[in-house]
């Protein structure tokens, strides 16, 4: 019954995520990508209370909303909306402790304030900010192609380790952070990230075979780690799932963690090679 789940679902959210990823202007996405981070924070928010955490709720919301609203008015050049986003990026990532802080301090229960207030900012860097960096990609030179690799080197790497660690699974990765993770699964989460992206970057972008090989493998790992941290999130706060939103794939953060890693390790290849403005560029093609 769960698979049938899980495979209704995907049925139903893949083509509207690769609408969204090819076609969709950049306002849409970022409205769509905003929605999505928005309902994750609200996931941790959620979970906190069981740490007795009384989270500044409305306040996130707002800052996140607004960020996403800033980022959604896409630039006339790639460089130019790269700047804006970084810019309104870093401000936001310094802005967050001072001004959840400073809300906190209007509460009646002065000790709960700072917790608050560091639940916030974690929630605004963890979550918010990959799913607005894929917005910014997506503005980029074959920013939807680029997305669309990235997409399927992690949905490749879930139905692999899914699929492996179901009927191979024996040892356990990780007992006390995530008890279903198997190394079977992980090792074969990585075989089908590889072959996904490498099949995709050598074919569609030129990426040379080994070069094309060892990054699906990097961002492979990514959203394995990914998935592992969100792991201990939700162990950490005694949860097996983020939430029961999603039929068969329980919630909004259950769903993204892998991308949101991975998604940050691409573009940390991309800028390194060239630049912020040309992430995309310089992580397919060498």
């Amino acid at each position: 019954m769960e698979l049938i789940k899980r495979v209704l679902t995907a049925v139903v959210l893949i083509p509207v995520v690769l609408f969204l990823v090819l076609r969709a202007p950049v306002p849409v996405l970022a409205f769509v990508a905003g929605v999505v981070a928005l309902l994750a924070i609200r996931e941790l928010l959620k979970l906190s209370e069981a740490y007795a955490i009384r989270p500044l709720a409305l306040p996130t919301y707002i800052f996140v909303g607004l960020f996403f609203l800033a980022i959604a008015i896409p630039g006339a050049t790639p460089l130019l909306s790269t700047s804006v986003f970084v810019f309104t990026a870093l401000s936001a990532v310094v802005l967050a402790p001072f001004l959840f802080l400073a809300i906190g301090m209007y509460r009646d229960e002065l000790a709960s304030a700072f917790p608050a207030a560091m639940l916030s900012t974690f929630a605004f860097a963890y979550i918010a900010l990959p799913m607005a960096s894929l917005v910014q990609l997506r503005e980029q030179w074959r920013g939807a192609f680029f997305l669309l690799y990235l997409l399927l080197v992690v949905w490749a790497g879930d139905i692999f380790a899914y699929f492996v660690g179901k009927s191979l699974g024996t040892h356990r990765m990780s007992p006390r952070v995530s008890p279903k993770k198997t190394w079977a699964g992980a090792i074969g989460g990585l075989v089908g990230g590889i072959a996904a992206g490498s099949a995709v970057a050598y074919a569609s972008a030129g990426t040379q075979p080994l070069v094309a090989g060892v990054l699906a493998l990097i961002l492979s790992i990514a959203a394995q780690l990914g998935d592992l941290l969100e792991s201990w999130v939700k162990r950490r706060f005694g949860a097996k799932d983020a939430s029961t939103l999603i039929p068969g794939h329980g919630g909004v953060m259950d769903r993204v963690d892998g991308l949101m890693l991975a998604a940050l390790a691409a573009v940390l290849i991309g800028a390194l090679r060239m630049g912020m403005a040309a992430s995309a560029r310089g992580l397919l093609l060498w």
